[in-house]
């Protein structure tokens, strides 16, 4: 193969592929803490004056305890990353990274992470543990969850509801999100990761073949184009199930944000179905422009929502049942 021909080239590391290996630029997926710290405002509106400080000290620890899994997942899937036709430039694959100074790194960014985090309160900070014991659970074997077909979406996706719980805590610190919520955001990144191993399907057997994808990620020997995008739906369905439950508890009137969020799951999947699809690169997706603006308009939606009350709503969630005239009594 040609990634492992080319292991003995190898060049020494620089300081830089450490700083690399640690992804500084996919923190940009803590935008998923946002919706968190909105919808706890939404539950408890009285909480979170101190909210202004715990934005900036959990979004700091977040990224820590992030770049941390991500030193783990670099290290360990170096031999694997070879064959895949992107993968195979990055530094864990080109340099020779040393295991000693790869673990100081992680020792580093987990133990600051948590001292963060555990300086944000108790819910945060085991929020913190759970993020780096599922990064564990993800990369290191023998449970190495990311070999196993349907096993590896479920478990990267539940970074969400993580993602989730960290913004809630940060105003609400005494209480857990409703599980209606948390399931709405593990189905709803579920349906996300299913869409991008649909793209990361196609693009490299495309360019190399089915074997050599394998050979990259083990869990594409129970998959095929057919199985993702079904998951994909399958999750799609279960995340607006959940949302909607939550929705209608909590404030009704985000009942009518719910088409935008089924704009926003086509228009992603319009995306995944492209030939060399940006969804195989999450930080890619802002030159998505239709994706974007879908974005930016569910966000003012939910922003409205959130500050406009509207009684009327209200009566969607009431038994009513249209009589028929001259029908009689029922």
């Amino acid at each position: 193969m040609a990634g492992q021909a080319g292991a003995d080239a190898r060049r020494q590391p620089r300081w830089i592929d450490y700083v690399a290996i640690a992804r500084p630029e996919h923190w940009v997926k803590h935008v998923f803490i946002l919706p968190g710290l909105v919808l706890a405002y939404v539950v408890h509106p009285d909480a979170g004056a101190h909210v202004a400080r715990s934005l900036v000290l959990g979004l700091i620890a977040a990224g820590l305890l992030a770049s941390a899994n991500y030193v783990v997942n670099e290290a360990l899937d170096a031999t694997f990353d070879a064959y895949h036709p992107e993968k195979a430039n990055r530094p864990a694959v080109t340099t020779r990274l040393s295991p000693r100074v790869v673990m100081v790194e992680y020792a580093l960014l987990s133990s600051l992470g948590l001292f963060l985090a555990m300086r944000l309160g108790a819910l945060f900070g085991w929020t913190g543990v759970l993020f780096l014991a599922s990064g564990l659970a993800y990369n290191v074997r023998p449970l190495r969850l990311k070999d196993q077909p349907f096993l590896d979406v479920l478990s990267e996706a539940v970074n969400n509801p993580i993602r989730l719980t960290f913004g809630w805590s940060m105003v609400s610190p005494s209480t857990i999100p409703p599980s209606s919520l948390l399931l709405a955001f593990w189905m709803g990144g579920a349906f996300l990761m299913a869409v991008k191993r649909f793209a990361e399907y196609r693009a490299v057997v495309a360019d190399v073949g089915r074997e050599q994808l394998v050979c990259y990620r083990r869990s594409f020997r129970g998959y095929s184009e057919e199985s993702l995008l079904v998951s994909a739906f399958l999750y799609a369905m279960m995340s607006g199930f959940f949302l909607a439950v939550f929705l209608v508890k909590y404030r009704v009137e985000y009942v009518l944000a719910l088409p935008f969020v089924a704009a926003l799951f086509a228009v992603y999947l319009r995306v995944g179905l492209k030939k060399r699809s940006r969804a195989q690169a999450p930080e890619r997706l802002l030159q998505e422009r239709t994706l974007v603006a879908v974005v930016a308009v569910l966000v003012f939606v939910f922003l409205l929502l959130t500050f406009v009350d509207l009684p009327f709503v209200s009566q969607l969630s009431d038994p009513y049942l249209i009589p028929v005239p001259g029908a009689g009594p029922a």
